[in-house]
């Protein structure tokens, strides 16, 4: 296949990849000079395959909730609604999760969109840049006197997903330890964060409040300040142990005093 150097333009070219339906830009023709829609056609299912592909290496998670079957109607779903901004196929799908919480066919499995939302962000840490994370002992030479005034700047790899579903569950049943035995109690709420702060992406079970808490200290809020956040929003907020959940998990890179 050739396409003719009087091609149309590549938008309706694009169509033509994305719906089956479209006929044959004009221009693309084979070796007569007839429109070759048996060749296109395969070049088509190319493009659909390898995006379907990209994004079922992004949401190996959802992949496995959903079932190869209907995971793949549902990519090509959405790959013709949100198609490909940039030619790197690893950034490709950041509208997934979204895209799932409003698609109809799936309003009987709301916590689909907080697992996806997970795994894009785990996506986000593997390849963040290499940023040494935060010494605690640096923390603990700060005078108690000013420590509640203490700011951070958050690790680049460092995300929160907050959920009322038990997304961190679901992700060790699906994607980290899929094949084993995992209790799914789908009646519980988690919060997790996500953070790299050396070879391997951490996926972190966060404590009642951790998740107010770390995402103000992401934000660049005030220790003292974010602790009385997570304390004003969540019973049963402790201030020691979630502070130790963030420090351990790498997410802070720097101190601000």
């Amino acid at each position: 296949m050739r396409v003719d150097p009087k091609a149309p333009a590549a938008r309706d070219f694009a169509e033509g990849l994305l719906f089956p339906g479209h006929p044959v830009p004009a221009g693309v023709v084979g070796p007569d000079g007839a429109p070759d829609l048996k060749r296109f056609n395969v070049y088509r299912n190319n493009v659909i395959a390898s995006l379907t592909d990209a994004l079922a290496a992004t949401y190996p998670a959802v992949r496995r909730l959903l079932g190869e079957t209907y995971f793949s109607a549902l990519a090509r779903e959405f790959i013709r609604a949100h198609p490909p901004r940039s030619p790197v196929l690893i950034w490709f799908g950041q509208a997934f999760p979204g895209f799932m919480e409003t698609f109809p066919p799936l309003a009987g499995y709301p916590y689909l969109g907080d697992v996806a939302r997970a795994e894009w962000f785990w996506l986000q840490a593997y390849h963040a840049a290499d940023v040494a994370p935060l010494d605690p002992a640096l923390l603990q030479a700060v005078p108690s006197d000013g420590l509640g005034l203490v700011r951070f700047q958050p690790h680049p790899a460092a995300s929160v997903v907050r959920s009322r579903f038990p997304v961190h569950c679901l992700l060790q049943a699906n994607r980290f330890l899929a094949g084993q035995e995992v209790d799914v109690d789908m009646t519980q709420s988690q919060d997790v964060l996500i953070s790299r702060p050396d070879v391997d992406v951490l996926v972190v079970r966060l404590k009642p409040g951790g998740a107010v808490f770390t995402q103000a200290l992401l934000d660049g809020v005030a220790l003292e300040q974010a602790a009385q956040q997570a304390s004003e929003t969540t019973e049963g907020f402790s201030l020691a142990p979630c502070l130790r959940d963030v420090l351990a998990s790498g997410a802070l890179a720097h101190m601000n005093r």
